[in-house]
């Protein structure tokens, strides 16, 4: 998923990719563009070697920027899948996903191993996002706390009128 800057980037990646097929049609050295341009002379030798091979059609095409994912489309949805279940379902005792308990999960459904502090970039490549527990759970005993409140607090504080040594 390409973020509204990834995408306008990549635009003007291709704009001046395409200035740089313009140049080439014109006859202009390698050296000219990536002057012209403000690129390194090595840009503008790959630019004119794709140029070569292929026209300006060739150079519109941007090779896929970044390192390529180490999960296919189809790993992806058996992962979604599987969170998509619930945390229980995957054998934890609480509906609550982390990040290291998601990285067991892609480890098991795909057998590609990321690390926890890495697995939030393929949860956000799906879609997800960060989400907070309410404050409050829900097997939460509103009498138990209350009576705990009046009988054992004022025992275990330590202030003047507390219960004594």
């Amino acid at each position: 998923m390409a973020s509204a800057t990834g995408a306008r980037r990549s635009e003007s990646l291709k704009k001046r990719r395409l200035e740089a097929a313009r140049l080439f049609d014109e006859g202009a050295s390698q050296a000219e563009v990536a002057r012209r341009l403000g690129v390194s002379r090595v840009s503008a030798m790959r630019w004119y070697r794709r140029w070569r091979k292929g026209g300006r059609e060739r150079l519109g095409q941007a090779p896929p920027l970044g390192r390529p994912s180490r999960l296919s489309p189809a790993q992806l949805k058996r992962i979604e899948e599987a969170l998509l279940k619930g945390p229980q379902a995957q054998g934890y005792t609480t509906e609550l996903w982390t990040l290291p308990r998601v990285a067991v999960v892609v480890e098991r459904v795909s057998g590609v191993r990321y690390h926890p502090g890495h697995v939030w970039r393929v949860l956000r490549g799906m879609g997800w996002s960060l989400q907070r527990p309410t404050l409050r759970a829900r097997e939460r005993d509103e009498q138990a706390i209350a009576r705990w409140k009046r009988q054992d607090w004022p025992r275990a504080k330590k202030t003047p009128g507390g219960a004594g040594p």
